[in-house]
């Protein structure tokens, strides 16, 4: 189901009732993460017959559904999550969207959805960004953050690939995901929970993949971790994810390792952005299964002497402690490790533009 028709036209109607610039202004002093929504959202139809066709812009709102839709049944759905960057000269730049594009059509390939072209991607990320500039913060950790997704809205009751979907693309002022900043955060290894299963649906961002980490996610909490460590599905011994986010451990020889891709795991735009400038660096990184008890034996033995997660949302977040119903490993007052916050200062610093973007990773949106 892929799109190689001509590229869409985005038709652009403009709320009548934007938010008052007092209110905005406001809501940008300290957005939080995914509280607040923009004046405007982009909006894709499709159908089997048509592809993909009116492509618009238009004021945010409730989407009228049908309650028999196929995404409330079966969820057929799927989903990106960057953000938009506000550089100093007031110019508004996002990271990397090419492989979120991408990745968005490898997720509807495994889930049965219709496929949007790059090009046609990064246009409604324009069009979008265009028209709710105003919402773009600035400052250091801020951001906006932008939710493209794709469901299946055909009103059916039936297990088959529905043949009516729907594009869209939000967008959110955010502050640092991480409340207190880049402390470390401890984490809880769930041994009777999984994330994903090899050939399932692991390597897709789907919104059932996240659903099936709550439980888990609650119990990492009961425990005072902020996040879970998965195990992998078919042994319960290899590392897997932590949340929504791939794990980095460095060794004592300077190797950064990293559980490799292998179809049960994201394959990060952010791990793909570390493991470039850890390579630049010149550290050597290696990309394989990684046992629990490897984990937890090189950070008794200090073998391992930092670990950390990636993700867009939170970009590089440090690990101090690694909590299990076996026993803890790790310091809870753990500081941020120095290669942790050199590769998290040049990434960040790269989205933001402090440092220069000797990869090409930028893409700039108000033009």
């Amino acid at each position: 189901m892929t799109a190689d028709a001509a590229p869409l036209t985005f038709q652009r109607y403009l709320t009548e009732t934007p938010a008052p610039t007092k209110t905005r202004e406001h809501i940008l002093t300290d957005p939080g993460f995914g509280r607040h929504f923009t004046d405007h959202m982009v909006a894709v139809d499709w159908s089997s017959d048509r592809g993909w066709h009116d492509a618009r812009l238009q004021p945010y709102g409730p989407l009228e559904m049908s309650p028999a839709s196929a995404v409330l049944h079966y969820g057929q759905e799927v989903f990106e999550g960057l953000k938009a960057y506000r550089h100093a000269d007031g110019s508004i730049w996002t990271f990397r969207p090419e492989q979120n594009a991408a990745r968005l059509q490898r997720s509807a390939r495994r889930l049965a959805l219709p496929e949007l072209s790059t090009a046609d991607f990064l246009e409604s990320l324009r069009v979008l960004v265009s028209a709710d500039a105003a919402w773009v913060p600035s400052g250091a950790e801020r951001s906006l953050y932008l939710r493209p997704f794709i469901i299946a809205n055909e009103t059916f009751i039936g297990v088959r690939p529905a043949r009516v979907a729907a594009y869209y693309a939000i967008a959110s002022p955010a502050g640092s995901s991480i409340d207190e900043g880049v402390k470390p955060v401890s984490i809880w290894v769930s041994t009777e929970f999984s994330r994903a299963g090899r050939g399932g649906t692991g390597a897709a961002k789907s919104g059932g993949n996240y659903a099936a980490s709550l439980l888990p996610q609650q119990e990492a909490q009961r425990n005072g971790c902020a996040q879970v460590l998965f195990a992998d599905a078919e042994t319960g011994t290899r590392v897997d994810e932590v949340g929504s986010m791939n794990i980095f451990f460095l060794t004592r020889e300077n190797s950064l390792v990293t559980p490799a891709a292998s179809g049960s795991i994201l394959e990060g735009i952010t791990r793909d952005s570390v493991i470039q400038l850890a390579r630049d660096r010149g550290l050597r990184v290696d990309e394989r299964d990684v046992l629990i008890s490897e984990l937890c034996d090189g950070l008794a033995s200090g073998e391992i002497t930092e670990i950390f997660a990636t993700g867009t949302a939170g970009v590089i977040t440090p690990i101090a402690q690694v909590k299990s119903r076996e026993g803890t490993w790790g310091r809870v007052d753990a500081a941020v490790g120095p290669v942790t916050r050199e590769l998290r200062d040049e990434l960040t610093g790269i989205q933001h533009g402090h440092r220069a973007d000797r990869y090409g990773w930028m893409w700039r949106l108000d033009e």
